[in-house]
Order: structure tokens, then sequence, then C-alpha cells
């Protein structure tokens, strides 16, 4: 995932070879939490399951092989191309040791940051509130 500018002055200079260490040397191109491999074009569902062509198997969101989707099932199914990313575990990125960075796709990363997001997301919808009783007076009073 690509680094906010207000964050850049947080990674150190190395980031890049740091980065490239966690994802490749470590965790041999693949995410360690479901083991999508990186720049593979995959088939994969809503819930999370995925086709392994590799081993020709369905493979749920923790990469265990899973059932096979029934043909009403593979209507929503799409193609994407996996990208691997170097995930800070405790959401802090001035903590670069190895044992807090894992190699995420970008569906795992998502999910592992999803509680940072949702409390961005209401910051930025109360930020909109806050905008509005200034010029307008208090929230919902104006027609």
């Amino acid at each position: 995932m690509p680094i906010r500018r207000e964050l850049r002055p947080l990674y150190p200079p190395h980031w890049k070879e740091l980065s490239r260490r966690v994802r490749f040397a470590r965790a041999g191109g693949v995410c360690e939490r479901c083991g999508r491999p990186r720049g593979a074009l995959i088939r994969c569902l809503p819930d999370g399951r995925w086709f392994d062509a590799g081993r020709r198997t369905w493979r749920n969101h923790r990469g265990r092989p899973a059932p096979s989707p029934d043909l009403v099932a593979l209507i929503p199914v799409r193609t994407t191309r996996v990208v691997l990313a170097a995930a800070h575990l405790d959401h802090d990125p001035t903590n670069n040791r190895l044992r807090n960075l894992k190699s995420l796709c970008q569906r795992c990363h998502m999910i592992h940051d999803r509680p940072h997001h949702l409390a961005q997301r209401r910051i930025t919808y109360r930020s909109r509130y806050a905008i509005g009783d200034l010029f307008f007076g208090p929230y919902g009073r104006h027609p």
C-alpha cells in the first residue's frame, strides 16, 4: 500500500529494503496470513475463498483447503492480481522491528487495518458535521 505523504517522515530511509526483506526473503513472496502468491492472477469470491491454480484447489481466507463453490456462488467471482505489502502489526510506522512486520496481500492488509480505517472514517464524518455547524448552526436545524 502506498505510504501517505504525512506519514513518510515516520518511516526509515531504508524502508524499501526492509519491506523487500520481509516480503521476499522471510515470507517467500506469499501472504503470511492466507498464502496468496505475489503477482498471481487469482479468482476470488466475496467470502474470501480463492482458487489456488498451482494446487488446483479452492482455499479459504486463511489459506486452508475449502469446498468448491457451486455454480450460483461462482457468479460474483472476480479476478485480481495479488500485491504484497509489509504491514505493521501494531499500526505504528516507527516500530520497524522484524517481528512487528508481516507480509500481507492487499485483502489481508485491509482486514488488518479495518479498525483504524473505521476510526478515521468517524473522525472525517465528525469533522464534516463540525464544519456544517460552524457555518449553518447546529446540525439538522437548517432547511
